[in-house]
């Protein structure tokens, strides 16, 4: 939690941004001209909370929000060049660090990490609440942790001091 709260601290006196503000920003980059139903299910938002921040985003003239000619029922979300050069010298979020670093690991670390952590979880009784809008891994995850954890195969070597 601590992590976080210096990387937004981080994020708003480098940027002006916060971390949701900029998450929808990088995601407009990806694909500008996205309409707000769209980029709210990307980013795992509700409509409702992402109007709310393009409206913020759209007074310091970071996006532009157009009725789509096609269907005026959908608006259309765009970045202004001024955004562009935003997001460039933003610094990484801090999910983005910890897929990269998460992507690193051997297929055994990410099994161990995401056993242990559906484990707090339980204990937190924290197991059905959805932190998609804080940290989405779906990308990068491609092993699945069941209810028992399976032992290690006999050919992944293990470190002395995970096994300690």
């Amino acid at each position: 939690m601590r992590a976080i709260d210096l990387q937004s601290r981080k994020l708003v006196r480098s940027t002006g941004l916060t971390g949701p503000q900029l998450l929808i920003l990088k995601e407009l980059m990806q694909e500008n001209n996205s309409t707000v139903t769209r980029l709210a299910e990307r980013i795992s938002l509700s409509q409702a909370t992402v109007t709310d921040i393009l409206k913020r985003l759209e007074s310091r003239k970071l996006i532009t929000r157009n009725r789509s000619k096609k269907d005026k029922r959908c608006v259309e979300v765009a970045l202004t060049d001024l955004a562009r050069e935003l997001v460039e010298q933003a610094p990484p979020l801090l999910q983005e660090k910890f897929v990269e670093r998460f992507t690193g690991l051997k297929t055994w670390e990410k099994s161990q990490l995401l056993a242990s952590l559906g484990c707090i979880a339980d204990m937190m009784d924290a197991k059905d609440i959805d932190a998609s809008p804080v940290l989405s891994l779906a990308p990068i995850l491609t092993i699945s942790v069941s209810d028992e954890i399976k032992p290690v195969p006999p050919d992944i070597e293990i470190p002395e001091d995970i096994i300690a």
